[in-house]
């Protein structure tokens, strides 16, 4: 898949948040499943899913900001690579939310 056509969201999440969105659902979604992989209790893995949503959510709504996209154009554009480009937005949010 090209870059260009990943959605932001997915960019914005770490190796372990993509494992475990892989094991859900390879798992049907079941999360009784995924506490037995993790051997972890259900309400462990329930806790670690509603992380992952608000990171999504939050990230949706950060990337309707100006200098986001710029920066995720200019790694579209292969003028900065794409690890970089995520060390920026991540300071960004960051500081930003330490306002």
């Amino acid at each position: 898949m090209d870059i260009k056509n990943v959605p932001d969201w997915i960019l914005s999440l770490d190796e372990e948040d993509m494992e475990f969105i892989k094991k859900f659902v390879m798992n049907s979604g079941s999360l009784k499943e995924i506490a037995k992989i993790y051997e972890v209790s259900y309400p462990t893995v329930r806790i670690k899913l509603d992380r992952l949503i608000e990171k999504i959510k939050l990230n949706d709504a950060a990337d309707n900001e100006e200098f986001i996209k710029f920066i995720k154009q200019l790694s579209i554009d292969d003028r900065i690579n794409l690890e970089e480009a995520k060390l920026i937005i991540e300071k960004y949010k960051k500081e930003k939310s330490e306002k």
